[in-house]
């Protein structure tokens, strides 16, 4: 299977595979064709850090039982890292945890977050229970999009404790940017991306996680060195001249994990 043990593949928040999207586009089938023992999420799309963290513990188990492994590596993009961490420091995971890298976490929140949060009370819950609803019926367990948005909020505080619990385990992060006001993101994060960039006008964004939030473990950088936005980079939306280049990120990825004996 290439790697050591095989890799588990973590959406972020609001996405799910559902009949008209794929929460890792065609990430999953690409590094199977290569060779890779791949296995996907299926956390809720609205779930709490909590919740999530819970599902992924009884999907990692499955998949070791499964596969006779006695450990996963982690890919986890945006909200899904938090998920995982909080899997490994609450709920005991850190021995089934081989390695673990974050692609776009907002591991100090997200300024739309923060944003959407300033409207009153009322307004936003009244959002919440429909889009509570609506993922309700694409299979979501346990939604509550509004805790979830509490927990995305910017903060300034680096997380400080998110080694201590995982000292055993190889952890490394990424980040996107959409590089210059000329780069067109792709059309799910236009509007994101031109609020991200009113709040935080000198942060660099993905156009939902600033970098400067996606730092965590050993931080590599952007996953590439163009313009790629936090939804293109887990294949969605993604313009076709891009997708080649992001599946070549993938795969080397995934040959480093190999070569490292992961």
């Amino acid at each position: 299977m290439k790697t050591r043990y095989p890799i588990l593949l973590v959406h972020g928040f609001a996405m799910k595979d559902t009949f008209f999207m794929k929460s890792w586009g065609r990430i999953d089938r690409i590094l199977r064709i290569q060779g890779y023992t791949v296995f996907k999420s299926n956390t809720d799309a609205v779930g709490t850090v909590e919740t999530n963290a819970a599902q992924l513990k009884e999907e990692i188990l499955s998949i070791l039982n499964e596969t006779g492994a006695e450990k996963v590596n982690i890919i986890a993009h945006s909200k899904g890292g938090l998920d995982v961490l909080h899997m490994i420091r609450e709920l005991e995971m850190a021995p089934h945890v081989a390695s673990l890298t974050t692609l776009c976490t907002p591991h100090r929140g997200s300024p739309i977050a923060s944003f959407i949060l300033r409207f009153p009370k009322f307004a936003v819950k009244y959002a919440a229970f429909w889009v509570n609803t609506a993922f309700r019926l694409l299979g979501d367990r346990q939604p509550d999009s509004y805790t979830a948005c509490q927990e995305l909020k910017r903060t300034s505080d680096l997380e400080t404790e998110t080694m201590s619990a995982a000292d055993s385990i190889f952890c490394q992060s990424f980040s996107t940017a959409v590089q210059s006001g000329r780069d067109r993101a792709d059309f799910v994060m236009a509007i994101p991306l031109m609020f991200s960039r009113f709040i935080e006008k000198n942060s660099a964004t993905d156009g939902l996680v600033p970098r400067d939030s996606a730092v965590f473990g050993q931080y590599r950088g952007d996953c590439l060195d163009e313009s790629i936005s936090h939804t293109e980079i887990v294949d969605f939306m993604v313009r076709d001249k891009k997708r080649d280049k992001i599946f070549a990120f993938y795969s080397a990825l995934c040959e480093e994990l190999a070569q490292a004996g992961l």
